[in-house]
């Protein structure tokens, strides 16, 4: 007779409404399975599932000789693949042409000739691949020291003039300019010198602090919105100019129609003439005459004081004008002498001087802003932006060394004049 250990259980339960029903009769044989398998892995060692990767695996860096040796029985190598890899312990001989011998002591010939063992042909040669040969070595210009030639100073070697032309004027000399010699001074207000490579913004950087990033984001945003403020203001004063001179031709039509209809013979009570309406003048009394003179002695006195107060406004600013002259004859006299002094660090957003250097005006400089759905965390993934040689130009603007000049992208022809030859006119009949 087999006795049962397990608990009593119900596969097929019609239905579990009651209480009792719900403690009797459950099948729990899945969770005394789990509960076994639990207790066999500990009795043998512990959970596996609780285990780390390294007491369950081992990963095997070696590699098995019976493998390795059934291999290389299937797979045999060719004996010239077994004799290039063996080397041998003893140098090869070497097979070069030798012109001399010797005793092991002198040097030979060949090796005493070369410097630092490169031979005089192939310095040579390799000079010529680096600096491209005797037609680049001409051009070099030496760097340091005086020119040897200077365009501006007159040698004496001038021409003789025939005495038959003496009553020309004789050519002038060359002569530099002025300014030749004077150091370049920024166009940045406020600032002498302005550094070749300035310092950018914090917030200009790939990978900017947001407190740099977020303040420089404000100040354009702010240049931004004034930009399209001044914009929307000069359309505005545009349309106004367009529709006032619609207004004065309108006007011009309805005046060219009055005096039609005047010439017709009739005018309405807006054309009639306003002098016919005015008072005729009398005879004033001495009271009227003397606030006349107070009046006219009052503007006097007026214009005379306004006068004054223009004179000294003028005299005040010619005293500012030749300091400002002295301040900037001093700081050229310092850049001349050629004092060392490194730039002051000069911000560019500070404006720029009212008197510019040529006609056209300073580009203005690229947006070098980065938006937030643009900002990487790594060099790779950054995308290179912005001209170089956009960016030098400007600065050598900026630095005072060349004037502006706008560029012509349809450079002027010269005019040809197409004509007809009369030789072809000019002929002789043969007798």
């Amino acid at each position: 007779m087999t006795s049962s250990i397990e608990a009593p259980h119900q596969y097929k339960q019609t239905s579990r409404k009651g209480k009792k029903a719900w403690r009797k009769h459950v099948d729990v044989s899945d969770i005394q399975i789990g509960l076994d398998n639990v207790r066999e892995e500990i009795i043998q060692g512990g959970v596996i599932s609780e285990k780390p990767s390294n007491e369950l695996f081992a990963v095997d860096t070696a590699g098995s000789e019976n493998i390795q040796k059934s291999y290389n029985k299937a797979h045999r190598p060719l004996t010239a693949d077994e004799i290039l890899a063996s080397r041998s312990a003893v140098p090869a001989i070497d097979s070069r042409k030798r012109s001399g011998t010797t005793d092991g002591v002198i040097e030979p010939r060949s090796k005493r000739t070369k410097h630092d063992g490169v031979s005089r042909k192939e310095y040579e040669r390799l000079r010529n691949i680096a600096f491209g040969g005797a037609a680049v070595q001409k051009e070099m210009v030496m760097a340091g020291g005086a020119p040897d030639y200077d365009l501006w100073v007159c040698n004496g070697d001038e021409l003789v003039q025939d005495s038959m032309f003496d009553y020309l004027e004789k050519s002038k000399p060359v002569r530099a300019p002025r300014t030749l010699k004077e150091a370049p001074i920024s166009l940045i207000e406020g600032s002498i010198s302005y550094p070749a490579v300035p310092k950018p913004h914090a917030g200009r950087s790939y990978n900017p602090v947001f407190e740099s990033w977020d303040q420089l984001l404000v100040e354009e945003g702010n240049k931004e919105i004034e930009a399209e403020r001044k914009r929307i203001k000069e359309a505005e004063e545009e349309q106004l100019k367009l529709d006032r001179i619609a207004a004065a031709q309108t006007a011009k039509e309805d005046l060219q129609t009055e005096e039609e209809s005047a010439w017709e013979g009739f005018e309405s009570e807006f054309e009639r003439s306003d002098w016919l309406d005015k008072r005729r003048p009398q005879r004033k009394t001495p009271a009227e005459r003397n606030k006349m003179k107070r009046r006219k002695e009052a503007a006097r006195q007026q214009k005379i004081e306004v006068e004054t107060k223009k004179r000294a406004q003028q005299e005040h600013k010619i005293k500012e004008i030749a300091r400002g002259i002295d301040t900037e004859t001093n700081a050229r006299a310092v850049a001349i002498s050629g004092a060392e002094h490194e730039p002051l660090e000069v911000d560019e957003d500070a404006g720029l001087r009212r008197r510019k250097l040529g006609v056209s005006a300073v580009p203005d400089r690229s947006l070098e802003l980065v938006l937030p759905d643009e900002l990487q965390d790594s060099l790779r993934l950054l995308k290179p932006e912005g001209n170089l040689l956009n960016d030098r130009y400007r600065n050598i603007l900026l630095r005072g060394k060349v004037e502006s000049r706008r560029p012509i992208h349809q450079p002027k022809k010269a005019r040809r004049k197409i004509t007809e030859k009369w030789t072809s006119k000019d002929f002789v009949l043969p007798v």
